[in-house]
């Protein structure tokens, strides 16, 4: 990050002002430091248990997804659907690594519009299951084996393998991207 963004000084607008404050503050936190200085092993282990939570993550609400679409329906999706703790405990794991990343870099993700298209399909999937749970849920709880789940279903169902898969791409181009401020 160049010093005089760091400092709001080439910032003009106002959210690139607001995040040059908390890259800043960020930087100056002795859990940045530490996660710059001492990257061996810790970041390697890090990115492994972000890669493990993305896993469960996938793998749980993924199969659910499919199933709901109408893959595998031999499987009841209420079946499924008991896998969705260990999607929950995927996030989790996510958010905290995540979190662990952007401290670290404040200045590679802040700026990087790819860390925010990912941010924006991951506020899309959270809006996506709430409207999941409060408008379709209980309709596939019914769905019997062989059973076709509503329309709106497999359409928010869709919009969940979407945004998940927007997610996945938007991390891995993250670090191709590199933003105009970072040094």
């Amino acid at each position: 990050i160049s010093a005089s963004v760091r400092d709001g000084g080439d910032a003009v607008d106002p959210l690139t002002v607001f995040l040059s404050g908390v890259v800043k503050f960020l930087l100056a936190t002795p859990l940045s430091y530490w996660l710059r200085n001492n990257a061996w092993p810790y970041w390697p282990m890090i990115q492994t248990a972000h890669l493990f939570g993305m896993t469960l993550l996938i793998g749980a609400v993924g199969l659910f997804d499919l199933r709901v679409l109408g893959l595998a329906k031999s499987i009841p999706p209420k079946a499924l659907h008991k896998l969705i703790p260990f999607g929950v405990a995927g996030f989790l794991i996510n958010v905290a690594t995540g979190t662990l990343f952007f401290i670290g870099n404040p200045d590679q993700y802040a700026y990087n519009f790819a860390f925010r298209l990912k941010l924006a399909a991951m506020a899309l999937a959270g809006l996506n299951l709430l409207l999941f749970y409060g408008t379709a849920y209980r309709a596939v709880e019914m769905v019997p084996a062989g059973g076709d789940a509503p329309l709106r279903a497999k359409v928010m169902t869709g919009v969940s393998l979407f945004s998940w898969t927007a997610v996945i791409v938007c991390a891995r181009i993250l670090t191709w991207f590199r933003p105009v401020y970072f040094g």
